[in-house]
């Protein structure tokens, strides 16, 4: 991905920070909860009367904790007629926060896309339940594929270098995800798993249990991190692709740092410690860690939200480093190799000031 030294170094110096003093690596707003399709496996769909914070209310509320990393979701946040302006009141500067627009893509067109890139987002997340029209069925919406097959090549010509595909495992497409990874090979984009989770639809039928299917899943899993060493197409850190199994095998997964490493910002500007908990409201993160978090006892998700900051100290270094840098294998003839991490860490410790 094109991510500059300067913007790592200024990330993760940011995030290490964040970590040790309780505040989050990322938040996500909720900039409304409408939402153009109505998808198999989401809680949201259709429109909703809604409050919405203004682009000045969220940069304020993003001063508030200066997370290295903001997510900008829905709800389908192209559905908002300032959009734009929510990413330049965000963009403080050259480095952070990382943005991060999450979406269906449906509305997005090529003018757009470059507007966007020009008011200050990083990274397009962009769904992809399959490599072909059976995303339309999960989606509800048909000629989605259509679209996305036509408008993700043409926008990855363009060179930014900042699309990635995110694909929720589920039941019903476990089974094709290498060829999910073919498709973004063939668009010239990058790659990202989830997990689904029981806790947006109350549907276990997307769930993965059985012993033969888990298996399956296994030697699934195995192969993308073999495909995530030879082509570096795959963003997700090979650590979570081994805990995304775990999640399905156990049907949980324990550490969640819901309030702490990550919140959610929902449409009226409160807090929520996690987009799965949407009654348990709170105005200080303080007052959310001490009546939630610290007696959070939830395993039933690992969305990448959450798999992507509640690792221990030095996974979560690494993670973040595979995570957010095209990463290089040292040539065959090299005599000594300094990785990436070591590189970053070592300017880390020189740096004295960040923005």
């Amino acid at each position: 991905m094109n991510l500059s030294k300067n913007k790592a170094v200024k990330m993760l110096y940011r995030g290490l920070k964040n970590y040790f003093a309780n505040k989050p690596v990322c938040v996500s707003f909720e900039v409304l909860n409408s939402c153009n399709l109505n998808c198999h496996h989401c809680n949201w769909g259709g429109q909703i009367e809604e409050t919405l914070l203004t682009p000045e209310q969220i940069r304020d509320i993003y001063l508030r904790f200066k997370p290295p990393v903001v997510q900008i979701s829905g709800g389908e946040p192209l559905l908002r007629d300032d959009i734009d302006d929510i990413f330049r009141a965000l963009k403080q500067d050259n480095c952070v926060p990382y943005l991060i627009l999450v979406s269906n893509a449906y509305l997005m067109t090529e003018e757009h896309y470059i507007k966007l890139n020009e008011a200050g987002v990083d990274q397009f997340s962009i769904s992809l339940d399959f490599p072909d029209e059976r995303h339309d069925y999960f989606r509800r919406q048909p000629g989605l594929f259509g679209h996305l097959n036509k408008l993700i090549p043409r926008l990855s010509s363009l060179g930014y270098d900042n699309i990635i595909l995110n694909t929720a495992i589920t039941h019903e497409n476990y089974k094709y995800l290498r060829e999910i990874v073919d498709l973004a090979e063939k668009w010239g984009v990058y790659m990202s798993f989830s997990a689904y989770t029981i806790l947006r639809t109350a549907n276990r039928d997307f769930c993965i249990n059985e012993q033969e299917e888990l298996e399956r899943l296994k030697r699934i899993i195995d192969e993308l991190i073999q495909l995530k060493k030879e082509r570096q197409r795959i963003v997700t850190s090979e650590i979570t692709l081994k805990r995304t199994y775990e999640f399905f095998k156990h049907s949980k997964i324990t550490g969640c740092k819901a309030g702490k490493r990550f919140f959610v910002i929902p449409p009226d500007g409160l807090l929520l410690p996690c987009a799965m908990h949407r009654n348990r409201l709170f105005s200080t993160q303080a007052e959310m860690i001490e009546e939630f978090s610290n007696h959070n006892k939830c395993g039933s998700c690992f969305v990448a939200i959450r798999s992507m900051t509640d690792l221990p100290f030095m996974s979560f270094i690494k993670s973040t480093l595979s995570s957010y840098l095209s990463l290089k294998k040292p040539p065959a003839s090299a005599e000594v190799y300094v990785s990436p991490e070591e590189q970053l860490v070592k300017e880390i410790s020189n740096q004295n000031s960040i923005t």
